[in-house]
């Protein structure tokens, strides 16, 4: 076990690497080909951003993946599963392309929602699916064909989106994506789903390094193909290593260590239908600009959502039975309050 656990550490690091190495290039190219951000609007950077480092976090992973089935890691794995791996990652791949596509040419919201919807169907279709529910009161369910297409669809679909639109801040995006991941990694270790283990692996490596030109002040954007990737990629691994498992906690665990950009999603579609609305032309009623406009500081609000997902994941691990899980959301709690703390003092100065 011990052996096997070797290639998620390989994983990692490897996609580490490469993103460090590769993101000064993509900005190269991004800034003499005129690919980047534009101030304005609802944007809180001063200066044009080169937007297409999501092309670095997508090689990144990808490397780390090849690197590993190169060296016979996905030998120690049942065939069904390496099927998974590479189910996910193709998946990843095609948002990642719808979202390097909208970077460059822009795409309508029904289009971008059209190809989203059939490539999430297309991963179903693979096996990539939600077959449980858990009702309050019932337990665990079984989903009819018809309603776990539809729930695997609004559920891939939804975390790339819910991911993209987090991306409004230096850092926030990769952040939450690198933390949720650091936790997705953990509980599949803990629960023996080494396959889902290696691709979050190889994701929590990408996403941490590209921090390294991504936190506030940013030298790059992911972009939504580095968003779309990092939503889908994210609830993908949700499915096939927690989500499959028929217990009603590990049912329950992707939707928790997800909670801060699935709620607030949720809540600013449901803001916008209330006010007439609709639910994909943009505004500032996110949780960021929310505190932005408290008064937060750029660092401490991203530093706060930093805190409030880690939080949640904290839960997750105390839920999934993790040793020391409680005294993690012990600790995580703590983090919380003080962070939140320091917010509030930093709004009133």
């Amino acid at each position: 076990m011990q052996f096997q656990h070797l290639y998620h550490i390989i994983a990692f690091c490897v996609a580490a690497v490469v993103v460090l190495l590769s993101t000064p290039a993509v900005k190269y190219i991004g800034l003499h080909t005129g690919y980047v951000d534009l101030p304005g609007g609802r944007k809180v950077h001063q200066k044009p951003i080169v937007r297409l480092g999501g092309v670095s976090i997508f090689l990144g992973t990808v490397a780390a993946l090849l690197t590993v089935w190169g060296l016979g890691g996905f030998g120690v794995l049942p065939p069904d599963k390496e099927y998974e791996i590479w189910g996910v990652t193709l998946g990843g791949l095609a948002f990642f392309l719808i979202g390097f596509t909208d970077d460059l040419f822009g795409l309508s919201p029904v289009m971008r929602l059209i190809l989203q919807s059939t490539v999430a169907a297309i991963a179903w279709n693979v096996g990539v699916q939600i077959s449980f529910l858990t009702i309050p009161f019932i337990g665990l369910i079984s989903l009819p064909v018809w309603l776990s297409l539809a729930i695997t669809v609004v559920w891939l679909v939804g975390m790339a989106n819910a991911i993209n639109w987090i991306d409004g801040l230096d850092g926030l995006a990769a952040g939450v994506s690198g933390i949720a991941a650091v936790v997705m990694l953990i509980v599949c270790l803990f629960m023996g789903e080494l396959a889902a283990a290696l691709v979050i692996a190889a994701l929590a490596g990408a996403t941490l390094s590209f921090l390294r030109y991504n936190f506030n002040p940013a030298q790059i954007f992911m972009g939504d193909g580095g968003a779309y990737f990092l939503g889908f990629t994210l609830a993908g691994v949700g499915i096939i290593g927690l989500v499959k498992s028929v217990t009603t906690v590990a049912v329950l665990l992707p939707y928790l260590i997800l909670a801060v950009p699935i709620l607030d999603m949720s809540a600013v579609i449901l803001n916008r239908l209330v006010s007439g609305k609709s639910p994909f032309i943009a505004d500032k009623r996110h949780l960021h600009h929310r505190l932005l406009q408290a008064g937060l500081p750029h660092r401490m609000t991203v530093l706060f959502i930093y805190a409030l997902t880690f939080w949640a994941g904290s839960l997750a691990l105390a839920f999934s039975g993790i040793p020391s899980g409680l005294a993690y959301a012990i600790a995580a709690t703590a983090l919380l309050s003080y962070t939140g703390w320091k917010a509030r003092k930093q709004a009133r100065s």
